[in-house]
């Protein structure tokens, strides 16, 4: 195959990421929202894309949980509800559990001591009683950045896909249900810096008992907002 058909190749492809961005962004924007019936036409319209990567993009959707066809009626985004919630949140812990044993096995001392730093600076900024959405942004930073090192440290293209799916449905249940805000910022980076003790002691039984007990709080906030 020549460099030129290689290229020709991947635009349909890139382009398919691309449509898949602008959906999930509008999707976190509000702009799309949960439990809306789309058309192909509709998404078009949307996200700025061609129909046919639309129609490219829609199986994806589907098969993420995105999107469903409904008979008669098209196309529904997900609706946030406490199916969608226990879910997401059970799925969670099947994966990390076992990422955060792995974690605390194989980290870098280095890495996880950015870990704690990143952690520890927002506490104290949280206690010295800064408020407002800049912290909430760079806490909701941080709190990502920790779950996605720990299952990137895995190297398993499968599992990391598979997470950044059900983190963009929790995501949505944040934004529709919960999120983190001022009041509830230490007390998810305490959850955060048990488990970085655990990992630093390299105890992955109790790393990955302190991710269960953090996952489990995160839903328990979901259901009972």
């Amino acid at each position: 195959m020549s460099e030129g058909d290689q290229e020709r190749e991947g635009e349909p492809l890139k382009l398919r990421e691309k449509a898949y961005a602008s959906f999930t962004e509008r999707l976190l924007a509000r702009e799309i929202k949960p439990g809306q019936f789309v058309t192909q036409r509709e998404l078009v319209a949307m996200t700025g894309f061609p129909l046919g990567a639309i129609r490219e993009l829609i199986p994806r959707l589907e098969a993420e949980g995105l999107i469903k066809t409904v008979p008669q009626r098209g196309m529904q985004v997900a609706h946030v509800d406490l199916n969608l919630i226990r879910n997401a949140f059970q799925f969670r812990l099947f994966l990390e559990k076992e990422a955060t044993a792995a974690y605390a096995r194989n980290a870098s001392d280095a890495e996880i001591a950015e870990q704690r730093e990143r952690h520890v600076a927002i506490v104290r900024r949280a206690e010295a009683g800064e408020e407002g959405q800049a912290l909430i942004e760079e806490a909701e930073d941080v709190d990502r950045l920790m779950h996605e090192a720990i299952i990137d440290h895995l190297d398993n293209d499968i599992v990391s896909q598979a997470f950044r799916v059900t983190w963009l449905k929790i995501r949505l249940i944040r934004q529709y249900e919960t999120r983190i805000h001022n009041s509830i910022i230490v007390p998810v980076m305490q959850d955060h810096l048990k488990i970085i003790a655990a990992i630093e002691s390299r105890d992955p039984e109790a790393a990955a008992a302190a991710m269960s007990e953090h996952i489990g709080n995160a839903r328990n906030r979901a259901l009972h907002y």
